[in-house]
């Protein structure tokens, strides 16, 4: 009999975000299989006889490729066991989680999908910086720059990437002047604020803060390091006042 797989978000790095189901399925694991980003106080809630399986990805590093991580998850649960697949943030934004989901699916695996807090709210809420506001920006889009180049056809749609009130943007610091010319190419405002937080929610969290014409400029900015969430509008001007944490290293 097979065993099952919960996959699980588990916040934005602050291991205190975590929602109580997803800390539920990694104390009933009997395999846990987590990522880069997961917090090592959330590991250390497995039991003592769980196997812990490390699969974290750095840019141009994997130490497991996708093929091979969908495998693992359902070997182990082929056995029977219980395996609780902890993913950065929420599996289904840019975590991948639904490739595995479908990975299970098709080999007759039962699964649950434990939603976690996205860092492209976190990371902003910990800097002080709302994505909606009532007179700012009715709406915000989420998009990778991980994916960016590279590609024989575009994985953004620029046009309307540029129209976002607030558009906030993951894994973008290493194609962050690509990103820039590219909103600028379809009309962004040159004067529109932006903000870049490195590890949102966590202890180190740092953030620059600055606009399209003059932060890649920024030498601020050269010393960040991923994970970087940007976050791009009129809301960035409310970190003046909403800065809410004040242990954050601020480079401003």
């Amino acid at each position: 009999m097979y065993g099952k797989v919960y996959l699980t978000g588990a916040g934005p790095g602050d291991p205190k975000l975590i929602t109580l189901r997803g800390l539920e399925t990694i104390r009933l694991a009997d395999v846990i299989v987590y990522d880069r980003l997961v917090s090592e106080e959330l590991v250390k809630e497995a039991h003592s006889g769980a196997e812990l399986l490390y699969v974290g990805k750095a840019s141009g590093h994997h130490s497991m490729k996708q093929e091979d991580i969908n495998a693992l998850i359902a070997d182990r649960a082929m056995r029977g066991l219980t395996v609780t697949r902890l993913k950065g943030g929420d599996p289904f934004v840019f975590g991948r989680g639904g490739e595995e989901a479908a990975y299970l699916a098709e080999r007759g695996v039962e699964f649950e999908i434990v939603p976690g807090i996205s860092s492209c709210i976190a990371a902003p809420a910990y800097a002080g910086i709302p994505v909606t506001h009532r007179t700012l920006a009715a709406s915000f889009a989420v998009i990778t720059g991980h994916e960016c180049v590279g590609k024989d056809t575009a994985c953004v749609d620029w046009a309307w990437a540029a129209g976002a009130e607030t558009l906030v943007v993951l894994m973008g610091l290493q194609q962050l002047p690509f990103i820039i010319d590219q909103l600028l190419a379809n009309g962004k405002p040159a004067d529109t604020p932006i903000a870049l937080i490195q590890s949102g929610t966590r202890e180190e969290q740092q953030t620059v803060v600055g606009t399209l014409a003059d932060i890649v400029g920024d030498p601020e900015v050269s010393r960040l390091s991923s994970p970087v969430a940007i976050v791009i509008g009129p809301v960035v001007a409310m970190r003046d006042r909403l800065q809410w944490r004040k242990i954050e290293a601020v480079i401003a």
